[in-house]
């Protein structure tokens, strides 16, 4: 009686264990398929494509916003606060910042 029992329980652990096996290869097999690669490799994609998309958003809001701060320094360098009312210190000191920058003419020929 015991054998038996011995017996059935090592067919139900390989039963089990063949099955499990089996569903392991199966979905490798799949993975590995030229339609499993490609299909990685669309959804991969896809999910690189969004990243960029995102990315280039935030690199263009902040370029907007790194160029009006450009802006504002250099119109700060043309034109101080103090200089717009002659004679008028205002409630305390300002600092005006410095900016450097440099005008480019848009001359294609290169004269």
């Amino acid at each position: 009686m015991r054998r038996l029992f011995w017996v059935s329980v090592g067919a139900g652990a390989g039963v089990y264990v063949s099955h499990r096996v089996k569903r392991r290869v199966v979905r490798i097999a799949r993975a590995w398929s030229p339609e499993g690669v490609a299909a990685r490799a669309v959804s991969t994609g896809q999910g690189a494509g969004e990243r960029l998309r995102h990315f280039a958003s935030d690199v263009r809001t902040e370029m907007r916003a790194r160029e009006e701060e450009l802006r504002e320094a250099v119109r700060m360098d043309q034109a101080p606060p103090d200089a717009e009312l002659p004679g008028h210190r205002g409630s305390g000191p300002r600092r005006v910042l410095k900016a450097r920058y440099t005008i480019i003419e848009n001359d294609k020929d290169g004269h």
